[in-house]
């Protein structure tokens, strides 16, 4: 089955070959016999019923410097498209928020993974509180009085921007930490949106792990190790990844979550578990499938494009 694959995403030329997902989903579609398409996100317009997107042809190698060829820029109607991929990294900002609203038009005919109205509605660190009982325990508020008094009942916290990625803006606060006050001033400064504080989990300093899941069912995970002096695990901030084995608890988390995300069209979500608590459910742009490949020898972006192609088949 050759389909047609438009992928939109950040722009390529700047991306890790050797770490980054979107090549790796992109390289196995060629492989398979696939074509794609490629586009940024402010390429993405509506127009009279349509939704367009100018961008080009694209063919990927891995060679680095040298990992790919674009063809000329050309506009194309993606409801002629087999699949896209939603594949830029958040910030889950308005700019974010309004490419879902304008895939939405083309889906499911056009098969776009993630589905886009779930992307939009389970931001990474919002689709947790659906499962209270997994996870740490959690705060989300603009109010600093609502937040002291969380950090006051549970003594370590870490504080981040509640649509941020990759680490940015991770703050660990101890106990006697007198910062609290300041963040919010900095947070506040930025932006209107609420922080999300959790309790600290002890156990991050042995490793964050990354769960991926393909059609709701757990493939595999690495361990994600903060760096010397670290908090964060995140690969972007120095975090170093290692392999790993599920366990039951993993196991117990996948099962869960599994049916709801395979039946609201989260082909590929990473989940992240720290001392075998939930603390993200990954569906805007998850990573790891290249370490993972790695680590276990087992070609995991193979088995995600034969879900999709299932998808596809499906609707024939």
């Amino acid at each position: 089955m050759a389909l047609k694959v438009a992928i939109q995403m950040d722009p390529i030329n700047a991306i890790d070959i050797d770490g980054d997902s979107s090549f790796r989903i992109a390289e196995e579609a060629q492989a398979r016999g696939h074509s794609l398409f490629f586009y940024t996100p402010d390429m993405l317009s509506y127009r009279e019923g349509r939704v367009l997107a100018k961008g080009h042809d694209l063919e990927v190698r891995r060679e680095k410097d040298n990992h790919f060829s674009l063809g000329p820029l050309k506009e194309v109607d993606l409801a002629d498209w087999d699949v896209v991929w939603l594949r830029q990294d958040p910030p889950f900002d308005m700019g974010y928020i309004t490419t879902t609203h304008l895939l939405d038009r083309i889906h499911p005919d056009t098969l776009v993974v993630n589905d886009p109205t779930w992307v939009r509605n389970w931001p990474e660190k919002l689709k947790v509180l659906d499962y209270p009982d997994l996870t740490p325990p959690t705060a989300i508020a603009r109010d600093l009085g609502t937040l002291k008094a969380f950090k006051e009942a549970h003594g370590a916290v870490i504080l981040k921007p509640l649509y941020g990625n990759g680490g940015a803006g991770v703050f660990k606060l101890d106990e006697n930490d007198r910062n609290l006050n300041s963040l919010h001033e900095l947070f506040a400064g930025i932006n209107r949106e609420p922080l999300i504080m959790q309790k600290f989990l002890p156990d991050v300093a042995k490793g964050d792990k990354r769960v991926i899941l393909i059609d709701g069912e757990p493939v595999g995970g690495i361990n994600r190790v903060p760096a010397a002096g670290e908090t964060r695990s995140n690969m972007h901030v120095g975090g170093r990844a290692e392999k790993t084995t599920l366990t039951e608890r993993d196991l117990e988390i996948c099962a869960r979550i599994g049916k709801d995300l395979k039946d609201r069209g989260q082909v590929f979500v990473g989940i992240d578990v720290i001392g075998g608590w939930l603390t993200e459910i990954n569906v805007t742009s998850p990573t790891g499938l290249q370490e993972l490949e790695r680590f276990d020898g087992v070609n995991v972006t193979a088995k995600l494009w034969e879900a999709i192609e299932g998808r596809v088949a499906s609707k024939s």
